[in-house]
């Protein structure tokens, strides 16, 4: 599957509720003084750039395949000592030996056998090197099963075959945590989910506009994206009801994380 097309703007309307896995995921990181520090699948630089204020001895690299999101980290954060935006397939990434530590928050479920990705690199990873990866769990929530039955339908069964991944996006957490074991690392592996409220007229859709939506959109015109667009928020009305609260409309979407965090052992 090709990667999708990413809006910046789009994708950190919901920052705040985007932003609380990261800050969980990495802090459990326990890295005091690390050489470099990589983000794989940066996207618009934001919570890198919060990497740095961490370890601001550190050099700090973001990584992204997406030129759109590259230009809003460099043009918000680009004059930032220490703090770099890079280019890159995170299929082909590979660390170097100074790297210490490596985040990949809410972007590996796009890769295809990521699993061996993360193998390859608890392998690679120097003695006392950090991993800490969280990936979305809420494939088999209504927001998704949804828009695959909307895509598997007779209308756009055509145009839309195989565009969307589902069971095999993720695994689960003991999954992921037997991969850390059985490379010898420390690990730490959980879920969350995220009982987000959002707020205002179509929040659902809005909100999966700017991810998991993205494969569809990219894949028809722009006058059959509206088209199933209508058709799947009224779907997504039904599975996610709206209630005014003093007068603000607030849908309650929960959302499942998973997350894993491990240190390679000195002298492994």
């Amino acid at each position: 599957m090709s990667s999708p097309t990413w809006d910046p703007a789009l994708y950190t309307a919901f920052g705040d509720h985007r932003a609380r896995p990261f800050y969980d995921l990495t802090g459990r990181i326990a890295a005091s003084a690390p050489r470099r520090v990589v983000d794989l699948g940066c996207g618009p630089g934001g919570l890198t750039a919060s990497l740095a204020d961490r370890w601001p001895e550190a050099l700090i690299e973001g990584v992204d395949s997406s030129e759109t999101m590259l230009d809003a980290a460099r043009s918000r954060f680009g004059a930032r000592q220490g703090l770099v935006f890079t280019h890159g397939d995170i299929l082909r990434w590979e660390p170097a030996e100074d790297v210490d530590v490596v985040v990949s928050n809410a972007a590996l479920q796009w890769v295809p056998g990521h699993q061996g990705l993360i193998g390859r690199w608890l392998e690679q990873l120097v003695p006392g090197a950090w991993l800490a990866v969280q990936v979305p769990g809420n494939f088999s929530a209504p927001s998704h099963t949804l828009m695959r039955e909307l895509a598997e339908s007779s209308q756009w069964d055509q145009q839309l075959r195989g565009v969307l991944r589902h069971t095999d996006a993720v695994s689960e957490p003991s999954g992921y945590l037997e991969l850390m074991l059985d490379a010898g690392w420390d690990a730490d592996v959980w879920e969350t989910t995220y009982c987000q409220v959002l707020t205002g007229e179509d929040a659902v859709l809005n909100w999966v506009r700017g991810t998991g939506l993205r494969p569809v959109l990219d894949a028809l015109s722009p006058r059959e994206g509206a088209q199933f667009e209508e058709q799947y928020n009224q779907l997504l009305f039904d599975a996610y009801p709206t209630v005014e609260r003093n007068g603000v409309v607030t849908t309650v979407f929960p959302f499942r994380r998973i997350f894993l965090v491990g240190r390679k052992p000195d002298g492994a």
